[in-house]
């Protein structure tokens, strides 16, 4: 074949080539029509699930017929609206947290307003300690309890590297964040299993699913939550007991040190009714098993980041972002130190 018979196919626009091998065209056309299909399907599920479809009623774990409900950290921000709000769907309410003044200001609250039983019961988490544990266990008998709010929960005052962290803030963050849940799950998810009726809310972190330099301990902390959560969805599947990873974003709360409410940050109050309206729905966690992402920017925000977003790029801007909030918070301490 001589040589200008072959230069317009080594030269050929892909333009060309399709037009030259209808079937090859096609083919693509197809295969790209599908791909696309399916991230607008996903979409379509994450925005339907948002914004449309509605939770398993708390009527199912026993709202209104003297069931109780279990929360930690239930003296501010999330873990107080939780306390509030079940109190409000009928649940009696047993709250756990290291304060007793600000338990008995909480529960004082829910009965000036609802017409049910509360109990408190103070301890430390991050003690780990098993004396402590067994008064818990003891304060808990006797009580029908079919739904658990395992939020307690501690993060570092700012972004610090590893290598800076002290190891016995470290070992707090495990203790509360882990063992904790670990523990009291333990005490009340067997009677759970044998009741066949049961909810356990695991409050997790959208750091536990995107790692977060400089919180490294905190995100490995929400990281086991994620795992963890998904083995006991699994495990007790067809035992009326249901698990679900709350996988939170910014809200207004003293952990957060976020003081007002916005698109991405909503109060406490509006974050938790968004919750309770939702259990079993996964909203923008699509496809990860027992996880729900259920408030409408977190959702969208969580469908994009996890599904769009590279992964070392993602690394890199959390990390710088953690830098400049770290530098921030150093400045804002040196300008009150120099007022005091």
């Amino acid at each position: 074949m001589s040589s200008h018979h072959i230069r317009p196919m080594l030269y050929a626009r892909p333009a060309d080539i399709l037009t030259e091998h209808p079937i090859v065209g096609l083919s693509l056309a197809a295969l790209g029509g599908i791909v696309l299909s399916f991230h607008v399907l996903r979409l379509v599920r994450v925005l339907v699930q948002t914004y449309l479809v509605p939770g398993v009623s708390l009527k199912k774990f026993g709202a209104g017929k003297g069931a109780w409900a279990v929360v930690t950290g239930a003296t501010d921000g999330i873990g107080r609206e939780f306390a509030l709000q079940l109190a409000g769907k009928g649940f009696n309410v047993f709250i756990a947290s290291r304060s007793a003044d600000k338990l008995n200001a909480v529960a004082s609250e829910i009965e000036g307003k609802y017409n049910v039983k509360t109990k408190t019961h103070s301890i430390d988490f991050s003690s780990n300690d098993t004396e402590a544990y067994k008064a818990l266990e003891t304060a808990l008998s006797g009580l029908e309890v079919t739904v658990l709010v395992n939020n307690v929960g501690k993060s570092y005052e700012m972004p610090t590297n590893f290598v800076e962290h002290a190891l016995e803030e470290d070992e707090a963050i495990v203790a509360i964040n882990i063992l904790s849940v670990i523990r009291v799950t333990k005490m009340l998810l067997p009677a759970m299993v044998s009741g066949k009726k049961g909810l356990i809310l695991n409050i997790g972190s959208f750091s536990g699913a995107f790692p977060s330099p400089m919180l490294s301990v905190y995100t490995g902390s929400k990281s086991f939550l994620q795992s963890w959560s998904q083995c006991l969805t699994t495990e007790l599947a067809g035992t009326g007991v249901r698990v679900e990873l709350v996988n939170t974003y910014f809200v207004v709360s003293n952990l957060s040190k976020i003081r007002r409410p916005s698109i991405i940050a909503p109060t406490a109050k509006a974050y938790v009714r968004t919750v309770l309206g939702k259990i079993g729905v996964p909203c923008g966690s699509l496809g990860r098993p027992g996880a729900m992402t259920p408030f409408w920017s977190h959702s969208i925000g969580d469908w994009l980041v996890q599904g769009y977003a590279p992964k070392g790029w993602l690394l890199g801007y959390i990390n710088n972002m953690h830098k400049d909030i770290r530098r921030r918070a150093i400045r804002k301490a040196e300008r009150l130190a120099k007022q005091q």
